[in-house]
């Protein structure tokens, strides 16, 4: 980062202060909370987790040092659940992101596909595919978003975050209602659970131990083994040397 574009040291100051007033904040919810879901809470929690953050990012970038402090993802800051008991719908929101890697594959793929379907109904197509965005349109409209997903390299896209939400409500929406702004109406209170991905995770998988040495699972009929791989090396060598000894006798 530029000089020109660090904070300065009172933007650092007045984001530590912010910190200091959440903090008493929180406490003060937590001291006068009515009970165990208390909404107070959570949102002097949610305040403090964002101060913190803040102060974390301007501190680094002015003096390159960091706070101790782990701040909740995402996941961790979602409200208590406050839908019903006993939900008779269910919706289901799905996000994935990918980067275009190949553009070039993306296109052959989308071309491939059009070429397919207009030599089906006898015609030359309308040449869609010789644009990335027509051809992601093609893409997309031929395979199912999973197909995509477990297929993202053939078509030339590189996997980024994604997430999936589920939400419990009383009754489904009428057909239509929600088609126009699809996830404009999330009411984070209605969320069941919530599954995400993404490499932080697998950074953070990184800094563990030894578990990572498990790298495949051996079939041995009647249950799956997990062989880890240093020990199979090593009697992987050791067949081999009695193998030797026996050729030499």
């Amino acid at each position: 980062m530029s000089d020109a574009a660090q904070p300065t040291a009172a933007e650092v100051r007045a984001a530590a202060e912010a910190v200091k007033t959440a903090l008493d904040r929180h406490l003060a919810a937590v001291e006068g909370r009515s009970g165990e879901d208390d909404p107070a809470v959570s949102e002097a929690f949610n305040q403090l987790a964002a101060a913190a953050e803040a102060y974390d990012e301007v501190l680094y970038d002015r003096y390159d040092e960091v706070t101790p402090f782990e701040i909740p993802g995402a996941e961790d800051t979602l409200p208590p659940y406050a839908g019903p008991e006993e939900p008779n719908a269910v919706s289901v929101l799905i996000r994935r992101d990918y980067t275009v890697a190949e553009p070039q594959r993306l296109l052959a793929q989308a071309q491939r596909v059009e070429a397919a379907e207009y030599e089906d109904i006898g015609g030359d197509g309308n040449g869609a595919g010789a644009t990335l965005p027509g051809a992601l349109g093609i893409l997309f409209g031929e395979f199912e978003p999973d197909e995509i997903a477990s297929r993202h390299k053939e078509f030339g896209l590189e996997e980024g975050d994604s997430t999936l939400w589920v939400t419990a409500t009383d009754e489904a929406p009428e057909a239509g209602e929600w088609l126009e702004a699809p996830f404009e109406q999330v009411d984070p209170q209605q969320v069941v659970c919530r599954f995400d991905v993404s490499a932080v995770f697998d950074d953070e998988d990184d800094d563990g131990d030894d578990e990572d040495d498990l790298e495949f699972v051996e079939d041995t009929g009647d249950v799956d083994e997990a062989v880890d791989v240093d020990d199979a090396e090593d009697a992987e060598d050791a067949e081999d040397a009695e193998d030797a000894e026996d050729a030499g006798r």
